[in-house]
């Protein structure tokens, strides 16, 4: 099963090669490069083919793609999909049954747990660029988001300029932090960068005036504010810190199995048009625990993700 799995990942980007001397491409490149990935790309699905447990690590506070409700429940958009993925693999490996596990996957902790094994796949809201692909892989993406902040609406601050002199939080271990500090430096704003460890410390400095602003992903921005107790009170910026990038489940680096595994469990999802009901389920209709709609149309982005899935790689 593994093997098939290699080859046809393999063989889909065969045109990549096609100036290479025939006898090479057919006799030792595929060879050489399936003998290296074997040892590291079958760890994972012999671990789940053994055990017939796949680990997803998550979030607490990640409304709606991945936290935890009231009662101990692991829920969200990233969680459903994965759970999805999971039962393909259960489907695709012919086991008779597969076990989900969940393990905390904080912005600080999530990629040691990647890298050590101790999570298969990260299932949050975690951005997919060329830095972090040199420690882990990706899945297709699965939603795309920009960096902007919220503030008071009390307060004034509608652009980035704005921020000038102030307090401004953002969570430790984030594309988010490290944007703000970049537009800092390069803009001489005198900003004073308060590092949270959750989005909901970073938002709950705002709430009680410690911070004049909270740096994030707009989407996890907008899930702050709907689950706050005075959403009105809050604004999100337009102004943003960078252009939009991807999510993506986030995989162990050079398993090249199981990532096809998950690549075409995701195929699957997005061109059934099963990826809908699941995206409605969590932003065009009421969300938990307080019932509260983002009313979130899927943007033009991920609309082409989902007609004609492909891997993120600028």
């Amino acid at each position: 099963m593994e093997f098939f799995h290699i080859f046809r990942y393999f063989w889909s980007r065969r045109s990549r090669f096609l100036s290479a001397p025939l006898t090479l491409l057919a006799c030792n490149f595929p060879l050489s490069l399936t003998a290296q990935a074997g040892s590291v790309a079958n760890s994972t699905v012999d671990k789940i083919k053994q055990t017939k447990t796949i680990t997803i690590g998550h979030r607490t506070d990640g409304v709606p793609f991945s936290y935890v409700t009231a009662d101990g429940t692991v829920a969200g958009y990233s969680i459903d999909i994965c759970k999805e993925v999971a039962e393909y693999i259960r489907d695709a490996l012919k086991l008779d049954r597969i076990k989900v596990d969940y393990a905390v996957a904080t912005p600080g902790t999530r990629f040691v747990l990647v890298k050590s094994g101790k999570v298969d796949m990260e299932c949050a809201a975690t951005t997919n660029n060329a830095e972090r692909r040199k420690q882990v892989a990706f899945s297709y993406p699965h939603f795309y988001s920009a960096t902007r902040f919220v503030a008071k609406k009390s307060s004034g601050f509608n652009t980035i300029q704005d921020l000038a002199g102030r307090s401004v939080a953002s969570t430790t271990g984030t594309i988010n932090i490290e944007q703000l500090q970049d537009v800092n430096r390069t803009h001489n704003l005198n900003i004073s960068v308060l590092i949270a460890k959750v989005d909901s410390e970073g938002f709950a400095m705002v709430k009680n005036n410690r911070a004049s602003a909270f740096v994030m992903d707009d989407v996890l921005l907008a899930g702050q504010v709907a689950f706050s107790d005075a959403p009105e009170e809050y604004a999100i910026s337009q102004d943003k810190f960078g252009p939009a990038e991807p999510y993506g489940i986030m995989l162990p680096k050079d398993d090249v199995a199981f990532k096809t595994l998950v690549n075409e469990a995701l195929y699957k999802i997005y061109t059934s048009g099963e990826i809908n009901s699941i995206y409605d389920k969590w932003f065009m209709s009421p969300v938990p625990p307080m019932n509260r709609n983002f009313n979130l149309p899927i943007s033009e982005e991920l609309r082409a993700e989902f007609k004609n899935p492909a891997e993120y790689d600028q």
